[in-house]
């Protein structure tokens, strides 16, 4: 098991981004796939047409989002803690996953990277 730490800089304020991580219509615009999420503690999730799916577990308004992500049968829970601050140019987001199964660790890492939080990026650059 690996853990990821992981910095990012989104223009937009931290209540558009909490907005563009929880709501999902707004997911599916950035995302381009369908996405179920809610901001009810125990709920569901699943986003990129079922590629992630997990529980939501926290939330803090504009400010935390807390998820566990499924990895088939895997024993350890593997928690998502995504943190949001304001900055001068927006939103710096703090990106913690803990538990990550080794043999996906480089897929997760570079989802992060590109397609979760780069397309979060891309979209608000966009407007």
């Amino acid at each position: 098991m690996k853990d990821l730490k992981k910095y990012f800089i989104v223009p937009a304020s931290p209540e558009e981004v909490y907005i563009a991580l929880t709501n999902p219509y707004t997911i599916q615009l950035w995302s381009g796939d369908k996405a179920e999420m809610s901001t009810e503690v125990g709920s569901e999730f699943s986003l990129w047409d079922g590629n992630i799916v997990g529980k939501n577990l926290e939330f803090e308004e504009g400010k935390m989002i807390v998820q566990e992500w499924y990895f088939g049968d895997q024993q350890e829970r593997s928690i998502v803690t995504i943190k949001l601050h304001p900055h001068k140019q927006g939103t710096s987001v703090e990106l913690r996953h803990l538990n990550i199964p080794d043999q996906d660790y480089e897929d997760i890492a570079e989802g992060w990277t590109h397609s979760y939080f780069g397309s979060l990026i891309d979209f608000y650059e966009g407007e």
